[in-house]
């Protein structure tokens, strides 16, 4: 008796993980990605978090309206030195690759910084990209920014092709991933 009741139960797990392997099989998605990418997170091969924010000019930027379009979004600030160091290589890049739909959106941390060290950080720098305003923080947490500078290459249909945490980023490796960006198809 002892042994027929182990025997059922081994029957039982057996059937269990046979029934299991086979709803697994079926039910798998062929091209490997659940989401195709479409779920947005902050992180590479994910769609990037959509989010609007002003300008000092009180101009909307919202992130969605961009597709079709290469994007950087770097998140930055007046008192980082990093930031500083890799602001004129953005603007160079944004003036040489901007007739191409490149563009690049600057999301100060606001909430870290002064709005009149942001105007004069702008004139400084000869900006001439959006730079947006996150006053809250609420788009720093969006996107998980844990130090500044961070910055996000962004493909024409909306997804995070790298990160890049910290800098300043050479300018070399700046315009590899926007030309990366630009003829990803």
């Amino acid at each position: 008796m002892q042994q027929s009741r182990t025997s059922r139960r081994r029957i039982l797990f057996i059937g269990i993980l046979i029934l299991g392997a086979a709803w697994t099989l079926l039910s798998a998605n062929e091209d490997g990605k659940s989401t195709a990418g479409l779920t947005p997170a902050p992180q590479k091969g994910f769609l990037a978090p959509d989010f609007t924010l002003e300008t000092l000019d009180g101009e909307s930027v919202t992130l969605s309206d961009l597709r079709g379009k290469a994007v950087l979004v770097n998140f930055w600030a007046t008192w980082c030195p990093p930031c500083r160091a890799e602001m004129p290589a953005f603007q160079e890049a944004y003036r040489d690759y901007e007739a191409q739909g490149f563009v690049i959106v600057a999301v100060n941390a606001t909430s870290q910084d002064g709005i009149g060290d942001i105007d004069a950080f702008i004139e400084k720098f000869g900006l001439s990209f959006p730079v947006v305003l996150d006053k809250d923080g609420a788009v720093n947490q969006l996107y998980q920014v844990r130090s500044l500078p961070t910055s996000f290459f962004i493909d024409k249909e909306g997804v995070i092709s790298e990160v890049v945490i910290g800098g300043p980023i050479a300018e070399a490796l700046i315009r590899a991933r926007i030309e990366e960006i630009i003829d990803r198809k």
